[in-house]
Formats: C-alpha cells, sequence, structure tokens
C-alpha cells in the first residue's frame, strides 16, 4: 500500500474541482517526485475514468483522486428559492437558464465502485468522511485512504474511522474549507498552530494544507511534523493547469486586491478572489450545497465563455500572488530546492 512517507519528495499538489487539476498536472507533479491529484468532484464517473486512464498511460508514479462526501438535504429551501430570485435578473440579461436545485450526491456510491475497481494508489475524501465500509472496500485493493479535516475535533472522527492519513487544512487554503457540514463556520486556527494540535492528538501521518506558497512555509511544516505539504494556488497558473485563462490572468491582476471567504458561488465557505458576484451576491447567499452551486453554474460557465472574472468563482489561497505562469515541473522544482536551501541554512 502506498504511504506518504514513500514520497521522493513531500510535496502533493492538491485537487482542485472545477477543471483546475488536469491529467497533465498529475502527470508533471509525479515526474517530479511527489503526488498528483485528480479532483473527482463534479465529474461524471466516466469522465473521472478517462482521466484516470490518461494518466495510467503517460505515467507509472503513483497519485490519487479526490472524492466529495454527500451532504444532507438543505434545510433552507426558502433561502434557495430566495437566491435564485435573485439570480434571475443577471441570467436573464445573459440569455441563462437557471436549473432547479435539487439533491445531488456527485455520484458518489458509483465513483467508488470505480476507484475500488481501478486500484487507484491514493482516495482522500472532503466534505465530511467516508464509511468504515467504504475504507475497508479501499484497502482491500491497497488503496490509501485520507480525510480533509479542519479542526482537531474532525481529526480525532477520522482516525476512528480507520483511515491512513489526515490533510489538514489550515484557513489561508483557496477553494472550498473541508468542513464536515455545509454550514459549519471554519475555524481560523493559524495553519502552524493547528498542524501541532493535531499532532498532538491523533497518531496519523499528515498533510499540511492551505496558503502554502515559498520554501520556508514548507520546511518550516515539515520541521513542524507534517508528512508533507500540499499545494493548490500555487499550480493554478501553470501551464498544466485547466483553470480558465481569465482565472489564471485575475491571480496577477492589480484589480483583484484580496481574497475573502464566501458562499455566494456554492453555498459553501470557500476562499476566492474577491469580485463583482461576490459584492453582490454573498449576503443573500444560503448555507445550502450543492443547491446554490447548481444555481449559479450556468451563470459561471457564460462568464467563462466571456473570459469575465467578475462572473467567476475565482478559488484562490491568501498567496495567490505568488502563482506563476510556466510550467508545473519548474514551480515545483523552484519551491522544493528553496525548501532545501532554508534546511541547510
Amino acid at each position: 500500500m502506498f504511504t506518504l512517507a514513500g514520497l521522493r519528495i513531500p510535496v502533493i499538489a492538491a485537487p482542485m474541482a472545477g477543471g483546475a487539476s488536469t491529467p497533465h498536472l498529475v502527470v508533471a507533479v509525479g515526474e517530479q517526485g511527489g503526488l498528483g491529484f485528480l479532483a473527482a468532484g463534479y465529474k461524471t464517473p466516466e469522465v473521472l475514468e478517462r482521466q484516470i486512464s490518461a494518466v495510467r498511460g503517460t505515467t507509472t508514479h503513483p497519485f490519487g483522486v479526490n472524492v466529495f462526501l454527500p451532504q444532507a438535504p438543505a434545510s433552507d429551501l426558502a433561502g434557495v428559492e430566495r437566491y435564485r430570485r435573485a439570480l434571475e435578473p443577471q441570467a436573464l440579461a445573459r440569455g441563462v437558464t437557471l436549473p432547479p436545485s435539487r439533491s445531488d450526491d456527485d455520484w458518489f456510491a458509483e465513483k467508488i465502485d470505480l476507484l475500488v475497481a481501478l486500484r487507484v494508489a491514493v482516495v482522500s475524501f472532503t466534505f465530511g468522511l467516508p464509511s468504515v465500509d467504504v475504507v475497508a472496500r479501499l484497502h482491500q485493493v491497497g488503496t490509501s485512504v485520507v480525510a480533509t479535516v479542519t479542526s482537531v475535533e474532525e481529526a480525532r472522527q477520522a482516525e476512528s474511522r480507520g483511515v491512513d492519513a489526515l490533510c489538514v487544512q489550515g484557513p489561508d487554503a483557496g477553494g472550498h474549507r473541508g468542513t464536515f457540514h455545509t454550514a459549519d463556520r471554519p475555524q481560523n486556527i493559524p495553519l502552524p498552530e493547528l498542524l501541532a494540535a493535531v499532532l498532538s492528538s491523533v497518531g496519523l501521518p499528515v498533510v499540511a494544507a492551505g496558503g502554502i506558497r515559498s520554501g520556508s512555509q514548507i520546511s518550516a511544516l515539515l520541521d513542524g511534523g507534517a508528512t508533507a505539504v500540499q499545494l493548490g494556488t500555487a499550480f493554478l497558473r501553470t501551464d498544466e493547469s485547466g483553470a480558465p485563462q481569465a482565472h489564471k490572468n485575475a491571480l496577477a491582476d492589480p484589480r483583484f486586491t484580496q481574497t475573502v471567504i464566501t458562499r455566494a458561488f456554492s453555498g459553501r465557505a470557500a476562499r476566492g478572489l474577491l469580485n463583482a458576484f461576490i459584492t453582490e451576491h454573498d449576503a443573500g447567499a444560503p448555507w445550502a450545497y450543492p443547491q446554490a452551486h447548481q444555481l449559479t453554474a450556468a451563470l459561471r460557465a457564460d462568464a467563462g465563455r466571456r473570459g469575465d472574472a467578475d462572473g467567476l468563482a475565482l478559488w484562490a489561497g491568501t498567496g495567490y500572488r505568488d502563482a506563476t505562469a510556466e510550467p508545473a515541473a519548474d514551480v515545483f522544482t523552484r519551491l522544493w530546492q528553496d525548501a532545501c536551501v532554508r534546511v541547510a541554512t
């Protein structure tokens, strides 16, 4: 079974749902000695299978797949409908039809069946914990299981579920916070402090994640007990990233001056660049995932086609200004070399 300790270089490319994490990015990171991740979120099992095949057709290095846990049905259905009415003028102006809201498990059972059949080296979970049965099925085929956690309590629950490692996500992370419940308000404990608290409470290997953008951070977190570190935003502008060009450009655009936690796009807490959509809609968005995500999907797709960064979910960690437009291998190598220099000195 794969273990994090077996990585030649303890650096992981975060799974970024929505298209950023491509097979090309996974391969590039794996070839450098790290661990790449595909994001299963929002993909059909058929698309996920094709991406797994694409990676395996290019490299023999291990890689991971991240899966979203199904969420409890939204309790604020009235809030979802109010949000629909608030979005309708914008949709009408763009010629976009808002889809009906519905319960959606993101093909969870089918994806687990697929990952068991394909014997992927690592499967990580976000937005909750897999059942003991799911963990056992993955273990039976030699798959290592990782749980995303944002607090000590979540880490303890994950350990009791029998997972092999934890991805500890700090508050500076871009994209969705991995809290177990949709309406959870994420904690703001700095990553180094959260890492130390988790390591003192559980006996599992830990991946440190969230806002990591420099070699000094990498070396400090590894010195602090992390088995590996995970970076997402650092790879968003790379050649291999599948993020929309408008998203890549926004990370370097001086018009966008800060990141904020918002539920405007998905109904769940997520960090992204403050733009016009967030300014207009965050206050009225319900805590309702995936219903709010479904409502805004067509608007986001339209913004992507038009290259309108003010209508996109510009997920980004707090260190977004350090993201560079170059091959992923160059980003990986530079950060690791800098981390090694910091350790040597």
